[in-house]
C-alpha cells in the first residue's frame, strides 16, 4: 500500500506526522486500530476522534485545531490528513483500498454466453455465464457483464462499465462510460402509456407504443432493482455523474440532470425534468410534466406536485409519526378544514358588510 506521504500528495491533503507509515485499510472512527485510517467530517464526533485508536485520521483544518492537543496526548503516534473536504477525500482513499480487494473479472467470454454475430464485443471485455447479447449491440473496451444479464438489440455500453448479474437492458439503450448497474435493474422497459377509449357500454385502455430510447451519461450508478423506462417518442435521459439508489422508478421521457443523487424508492413520473445537482430523498415522489430547478433538495417522503423554478431551494412535506389515536383525532380535523374555511369566509364577508 502507498505511504502516508504518497496518499497526501495523491489526494491533495496536508500531512501532519510521519510520512513513511502505511496502512492496511479504512475503518469507522470508533473501531479503527493503529493500522487503519478513519475520517472525521461531523464536529459531533470530535470526542470519538479524540478517543479513537486510529493510526491516521482524515479531517478538516478546524477539526484538527480543535482536537490536536487532547488527541496527541492519547494517541501521540497518529498522523493526520488535513483536507478541505474530508468526506470526499475519504471516499477517494476508500476507492484506492477497494481496488486491492475487488473481484477480478478477466477478459474473455464464458462458454454459456450467447452473442449475436452482429454484436461488437472487444477482446478486453468480460462476458459472464448465460449472458445474452443481441443484434447490433456495441460494447466499449473493458466492459464487464456478469451472469444472466441480457442486452438486446441496438444498445451501446460505454467503456469500463460494469453490469452486475441479472440486469436487463432493453433495445436502443445507450449507457455511458464507467457506469455501474446493480443486479435486477431494468433499463428501457415500456413506459406506462395508455389512452382511454370508453363509452357507456364499456371500452379499453389502448396501449401507446413506446418508441423512444434511454440515454445515460458517463459515470452514472444505478441501484439494484431500479427501473428506468424508455421514452414514448423521445428519449428518457440521465445526466453524467448522477447516482441512483435501489428501487427507484424513473418513468418515460423523464430527464434527470448531471450529478444528481436519488435515494431509494423515489418515483419520478413521466416527462418531468430534474435539473443539475439535485438531491432527492428516499420515497420522494414527483407528479408528471414538472420542471425542477438546479440544486433543488427534496426531503424523503415528500410529494412534489408543482414545478420548482427557483434554484437552490429545499422542500419538505413530511408529517412526523404519532400515536394512531392522535392521528385519528387530527385526521378528523383535516376532514373538516374545508367547512371551517367556508365558515371563516362567511364570517369575513359579514364583517365587511357592516
Amino acid at each position: 500500500m502507498p505511504t502516508a506521504i504518497e496518499l497526501a500528495k495523491q489526494f491533495q491533503a496536508s500531512l501532519v506526522g510521519e510520512g513513511s507509515l502505511s496502512f492496511d485499510s479504512l475503518a469507522p472512527i470508533e473501531l479503527a486500530q493503529s493500522n487503519q485510517i478513519a475520517f472525521l467530517s461531523n464536529p459531533l464526533y470530535r470526542q470519538d476522534a479524540i478517543e479513537s485508536a486510529a493510526g491516521a485520521l482524515i479531517l478538516s483544518q478546524a477539526d484538527y485545531e480543535f482536537l490536536k492537543d487532547q488527541a496527541h496526548s492519547k494517541n501521540p503516534n497518529r498522523i493526520y490528513f488535513i483536507s478541505n473536504n474530508p468526506y470526499a477525500t475519504f471516499a477517494k482513499v476508500a476507492q484506492l483500498f477497494a481496488k486491492t480487494s475487488a473481484p477480478n473479472y478477466p477478459a474473455g467470454v464464458h462458454a454459456s454466453a450467447v452473442i449475436d454475430p452482429s454484436a461488437q464485443v472487444p477482446a478486453s471485455c468480460h462476458i459472464g455465464p448465460f449472458v445474452h447479447i443481441g443484434p447490433r449491440v456495441k460494447l466499449g473496451e473493458r466492459v464487464c457483464i456478469l451472469g444472466n444479464t441480457s442486452i438486446t438489440e441496438n444498445s451501446n455500453i460505454g467503456s469500463d462499465t460494469l453490469l452486475y448479474p441479472q440486469v436487463s437492458v432493453y433495445h436502443d439503450v445507450h449507457l455511458g462510460e464507467r457506469c455501474i448497474v446493480h443486479s435486477g435493474a431494468v433499463i428501457g422497459a415500456d413506459g406506462f402509456g395508455f389512452a382511454p377509449n370508453f363509452s357507456a357500454s364499456g371500452g379499453e385502455w389502448v396501449k401507446i407504443p413506446q418508441t423512444g430510447g434511454v440515454r445515460i451519461g458517463n459515470d452514472v450508478e444505478i441501484g439494484a432493482s431500479t427501473t428506468i423506462d424508455r421514452g414514448a417518442m423521445s428519449n428518457t435521459e440521465i445526466g453524467a455523474g448522477t447516482k441512483i439508489d435501489n428501487q427507484v422508478q424513473i418513468a418515460h421521457n423523464v430527464i434527470v440532470g448531471k450529478a444528481c443523487v436519488i435515494a431509494g424508492c423515489a418515483a419520478i413520473s413521466g416527462s418531468t425534468k430534474i435539473g443539475n445537482f439535485c438531491i432527492i430523498g428516499g420515497a420522494a415522489n414527483f407528479a408528471g410534466h414538472l420542471t425542477i430547478a438546479d440544486r433543488t433538495t427534496v426531503s424523503g417522503n415528500t410529494s412534489i406536485i408543482r414545478s420548482i423554478n427557483e434554484p437552490g431551494q429545499h422542500f419538505t412535506g413530511v408529517y412526523p409519526s404519532m400515536l394512531h389515536s392522535a392521528w385519528e383525532k387530527n385526521a378528523a380535523i383535516l376532514r373538516g378544514l374545508d367547512k371551517i374555511r367556508q365558515r371563516l369566509r362567511f364570517l369575513d364577508q359579514k364583517k365587511s358588510e357592516k
